[in-house]
């Protein structure tokens, strides 16, 4: 595993951080058992991961909880996430402080390393920043959290709106940002003012499910043809990614995927979420094999820069 610093927090975390969200939750959200999600989570410990992103609204805390007892806590980074509104109404100090201790009861731990705001839409946002961030801080004096940190909800904010609003705040020590071969923007958006401020970036949906479709992808790049997002002349509508696949030896689009957003400048760790330990350690393997040649990665930059309406999903 290779690690690296993580922005102005000064945590060393592993390149590859462990999600234990998205469609599969650990496992979870795919019929695995508790003892298998626990089993999945000691493993990414083995290959050396050292992040671990949670949520309260995942369902994954107590069994990151139970995966990581007996683990040197000093070894970890754990994050996890609480939303600032509930049912369309703003959650109150008093329960958003509950709802971090809970969070400390589930993971069975003392201190919560990185604590996000879990996607406010730009609406919401005053409300976090404004009654809500004074509880993490209150919290943070206590030591139960280190760092504030903040997500978006990349397909219903495809401008960044957020972090953008977030990073000139300077409030956050850490951003969650949606990034990967289809979806470049963060690069104008998101990535060189977080750097200048030394926030931390951490990288979510590196893989979409149509890069795994090519039905599904193919759909997709006809619609992006339509409202003028990508030259048709780039892009070879029948195989798009073959070329890149060839040229640079990766052994599949899912790692083409991984290591195109794993060596982005600005781009402290990819997080990558499964429910099935073969899949985490092709994944792994992936994060840690060299970058994409640079003439691939600058095709692919060319291919796919000037796509706005679109992630993959």
């Amino acid at each position: 595993m290779e690690y690296g610093t993580f922005g102005r927090t000064g945590l060393r975390t592993s390149v590859v951080g462990l999600g234990a969200g998205g469609p599969s939750q650990l496992g979870r959200a795919t019929d695995r058992s508790e003892d298998e999600s626990i089993a999945l989570v000691r493993r990414a410990l083995d290959l050396g991961i050292n992040y671990i992103d949670t949520a309260e609204n995942y369902g994954t805390e107590e069994i990151i909880g139970k995966a990581i007892r007996g683990v040197d806590r000093h070894s970890l980074v754990l994050s996890s996430k609480k939303n600032a509104f509930r049912k369309g109404q703003p959650v109150q100090a008093k329960e958003f402080a509950e709802g971090v201790e809970a969070s400390l009861k589930r993971l069975g731990v003392e201190t919560i390393d990185v604590f996000h705001f879990h996607g406010p839409t730009l609406d919401q946002y005053p409300h976090a920043v404004e009654e809500l961030v004074p509880v993490l801080l209150s919290l943070q004096r206590a030591g139960k959290i280190r760092h504030l940190a903040v997500s978006e909800r990349f397909p219903a904010d495809l401008e960044h709106s957020v972090l953008r609003r977030s990073i000139a705040d300077n409030i956050f020590d850490v951003v969650m940002v949606g990034f990967n071969i289809l979806n470049q923007t963060a690069r104008e958006n998101v990535l060189p003012a977080a750097a200048k401020n030394g926030i931390a970036i951490e990288c979510m949906f590196a893989v979409r499910r149509a890069f795994c479709r090519p039905a599904r992808f193919k759909e997709i790049l006809i619609e992006l043809s339509d409202c003028g997002e990508i030259d048709t002349e780039l892009v070879d509508m029948t195989d798009p990614l073959g070329w890149a696949l060839d040229a640079s030896e990766a052994r599949s689009v899912t790692e083409l995927a991984y290591r195109f957003c794993r060596y982005e400048n600005g781009i402290d760790l990819v997080l990558t979420g499964t429910g099935n330990v073969q899949h985490l350690e092709e994944n792994v393997a992936s994060m840690l094999r060299p970058p994409l040649p640079a003439e691939v990665t600058q095709r692919l930059r060319s291919m796919f820069g000037r796509v706005r309406s679109a992630t993959g999903w």
